[in-house]
């Protein structure tokens, strides 16, 4: 693991984060669609949770392409500015959850001291991705006004999000960028 970036790096990481940060608006739109869709039958809250692990995935993407501490904070800050100031729907909120989300993603790496930037580095990030964020949520958005059953299911599908788009998608991606040398 380096502890310099150069300055490849640096814009390597900026551009991940732009392009993060474009998708993370867009989901904006598709979180409306699903939250709107899923109103009907009470689940509404379960948007953010299916959708949870497209937000995140700017953090574990550069901590797989960079191993280094800090490229995932910076990866999601970064992408949640963007965001913001693409006109995301939350504004600065947008910042501080990406703030969070990073730190979130941080943990799980800190946790295999940034020496598994394998599949035991995709689950550690999730499991600390998900449970972080989670927590965050139940006190921002009063997620213990919910059910228990519907906790656990959001619990859940909130995980398997993580898993998928934060966790495996991230890892493909990264590992693809390695075999087609675009980063050393």
């Amino acid at each position: 693991m380096k502890n310099t970036w150069s300055l490849r790096n640096i814009i390597l990481l900026t551009l991940i984060s732009i392009i993060c940060g474009i998708i993370f608006f867009a989901t904006g739109f598709l979180y409306n669609a699903v939250s709107l869709a899923l109103t009907p039958y009470g689940l509404a809250p379960l948007a953010n949770d299916l959708l949870l692990g497209l937000w995140v995935m700017a953090a574990p993407l550069a901590g797989f392409i960079f191993k280094r501490p800090g490229a995932p904070f910076l990866a999601e800050v970064i992408g949640a500015i963007v965001e913001m100031f693409l006109g995301g729907q939350w504004g600065v909120e947008t910042v501080i959850t990406g703030i969070e989300q990073g730190i979130a993603t941080e943990l799980g790496f800190v946790a295999t001291k940034y020496k598994h930037f394998d599949w035991l580095g995709v689950f550690a990030t999730t499991i600390s991705t998900t449970v972080i964020t989670f927590i965050y949520d139940w006190f921002k958005n009063g997620y213990n006004a919910y059910a228990t059953h519907l906790l656990i299911i959001m619990f859940i599908v909130r995980f398997i999000s993580i898993f998928i788009f934060g966790g495996v998608l991230s890892k493909l991606i990264a590992n693809m960028l390695e075999k087609s040398h675009v980063i050393k």
